[in-house]
């Protein structure tokens, strides 16, 4: 018995040593969102996933046994975080060539949008709505390591009225007799709705507000779902310790939402005054997708965009990107959100430099991508930084990010919880 609990303690100390093998990476300059300081020469200690040390390279020697990565005259900065994408989406497919793709060819895309996200530099994405549950099935496999992926928080079907934007499917006429996934009528359906999407392992809650661009027959101004409805949906949420985003274009429905208590403004069009105020009030963060219009515009006739929802789009673009200039003014917490599937998958970065162009700086894109976006999730003390006890979600760029954000288009080293999954 002695003989073999030495054996017994030399494996498991063996299995601890290798788990516990440290990583010591070194770049030119190290860039913290928060302080908005940067390092130069610096050294990040790491170990099974996780900062431990953060230091310069003078100081911080190399432990024994540390694998070492020299990233020479890169800045590295933390892994980015999309607020909005829909990784089950394909900006291919859309309007009625969408009705033909099944909910496991949708998740099979799935798995190549995940990997084209993660390369592109965004270690964390929050999925807010797909049908099927779905993207729980991609978190699930990304997270056991089956498909390489960014770390997901996951909102499945979004919980909305019949006939609006979130849940309905209106492309289909009467007597397909469908409406939709969690498409429901009172407070009370409401609050079913976010039971069940909560028995099947959703991380937040999405809802509707108001209609969209993208969905047949719904207006952009018009407000969806009642006061009523909607703090049911937000109440149950958050009694089981889940966030509630909501999608909402017009003024009114804006207001309503966060009347009702989101978390998230999701797109955040037609603001006014009061409408900003009751946001910085109640700290309410706003998620603005200012590139896709772009995109949309120019490819959207190729890839089956209905006219409806082009027309939609340009007159909706301009007053967005006016409305974040205000918000970004008035000091609200603005989130790096892309709307990812509208537009390729793995271009998120594209929007960093149009959030520069329309009222941030350097430093507050790169905050509102990295630890600002964290704090959102209710991740703020994990995610977002480099710095001791956070996840080792690490990018690198050559150039300087807070000259031109437009280099972290080209992310060329991608680690997340300490793997590298990318290097120059």
């Amino acid at each position: 018995m002695q003989y073999f609990l030495a054996i017994l303690i030399s494996l498991i100390s063996i299995a601890s040593a290798a788990h516990a093998e440290a990583t010591y990476l070194t770049a030119a300059a190290l860039i913290d969102p928060v302080t908005g300081r940067v390092t130069a020469n610096p050294a990040v200690l790491i170990e099974d996933g996780v900062v431990t040390t953060v230091g310069v390279q003078a100081s911080l020697s190399v432990p024994a046994d540390a694998k070492v990565i020299d990233l020479g005259e890169r800045t590295i900065l933390p892994g980015m975080i999309d607020m909005h994408v829909h990784l089950i989406g394909d900006d291919s497919i859309r309007g009625y060539k969408a009705l033909a793709v099944s909910t496991p060819l949708a998740a099979i895309h799935g798995v190549a949008h995940a990997r084209d996200t993660l390369m592109a530099g965004f270690t964390t994405v929050r999925n807010v709505g797909a049908g099927g549950y779905a993207d729980i099935a991609l978190r699930d496999a990304i997270n056991d390591g089956v498909v390489s992926g960014p770390r997901m928080f996951v909102s499945g079907p979004p919980v909305g009225i019949i006939g609006g934007h979130c849940s309905d499917n209106n492309l289909l006429p009467a007597e397909a007799e469908s409406y939709g996934e969690n498409v429901a009528t009172g407070p009370w359906e409401m609050r079913a709705q976010v039971r069940k999407n909560i028995k099947y392992g959703v991380d937040l809650i999405k809802t509707c507000s108001t209609g969209g661009v993208f969905s047949k027959g719904t207006s952009l101004g018009a407000a969806q779902g009642t006061v009523e409805e909607l703090t049911a949906i937000v109440d149950e949420a958050h009694m089981r310790g889940l966030k509630v985003a909501s999608h909402a274009h017009g003024t009114v429905g804006i207001k309503n939402a966060i009347r009702a208590g989101v978390d998230t403004i999701e797109h955040a069009s037609y603001l006014d005054d009061e409408a900003i105020r009751m946001a910085k009030r109640k700290g309410v963060y706003f998620s603005m997708d200012i590139y896709n219009t772009e995109y949309t515009l120019a490819q959207g006739t190729a890839s089956g965009v209905l006219e409806e929802s082009l027309e939609k789009e340009r007159q909706v673009g301009g007053v967005q990107r006016e409305s974040f200039t205000k918000a970004v003014k008035a000091g609200v917490n603005v989130v790096l959100g892309t709307d990812a599937a509208v537009f390729p998958h793995g271009d998120n970065a594209k929007q960093l430099s149009r959030m520069v162009r329309f009222g941030m700086t350097s430093a507050q894109t790169i905050r509102a991508a990295t630890s600002l976006a964290a704090e959102a999730l209710g991740q703020g003390d994990k995610l977002g930084r480099i710095a001791p006890g956070y996840a080792a979600d690490i990018i690198a760029v050559e150039g300087d990010p807070l000259a031109d954000v437009a280099v972290l288009e080209s992310v060329d080293f991608v680690m997340k919880d300490g793997v590298v999954y990318k290097a120059p």
